[in-house]
């Protein structure tokens, strides 16, 4: 175990390429990022489905989807849970965005974005924005318990410009 941590990934830069992925939405449906290209990308990891600040998060991103909507950005919310607990979640909680399963192999796409905390086996708070070609525009990691404040994608998207 003492070696995954060694090999963790950094967390990528402003200005950088995304790494590309893919992974299952609440439907079952194969997201691929590099498939959201001529789109803007806000992925935002949470620890886990039906936990306290994670809802509190993912219902102000579902209450103020037009913000995301206006600057031509796709949400995906990604978690550890599968597929069949992330549909569940969306359901009870009326999220309209996807929620993608990082269930197996157990956190990698959280991983290859420097955010999977091996020693809960949970991701961590992190989002990044990422431009219509693919670049990382923003990184947020939030420490364990403290949200993310919505004022502050505001300003991200706006910075995108073109939209």
């Amino acid at each position: 175990m003492g070696e995954q941590s060694l090999e963790a990934q950094a967390v990528p830069a402003v200005g950088e390429a995304a790494p590309d992925f893919e992974l299952l939405n609440q439907f079952g449906e194969p997201v691929r990022l590099s498939e959201l290209r001529g789109r803007n990308v806000v992925l935002v990891f949470y620890p886990f489905a039906f936990s306290g600040i994670c809802t509190g998060e993912l219902c102000e991103i579902r209450d103020n989807l037009a913000l995301f909507e206006d600057a031509d950005a796709v949400v995906l919310g990604i978690s550890v849970d599968s597929k069949f607990a992330q549909r569940a979640y969306a359901e009870k909680e009326g999220y309209a965005f996807d929620l993608l399963a990082d269930f197996w192999p157990h956190g990698a796409v959280a991983d290859r974005y420097g955010v999977f905390d091996a020693g809960s086996g949970m991701a961590r708070r992190g989002t990044f924005i990422i431009d219509a070609g693919g670049t990382v525009r923003y990184v947020v990691v939030n420490p364990r318990g403290q949200a993310r404040e919505l004022s502050e994608y505001r300003a991200a998207l706006a910075g995108l410009g073109g939209n």
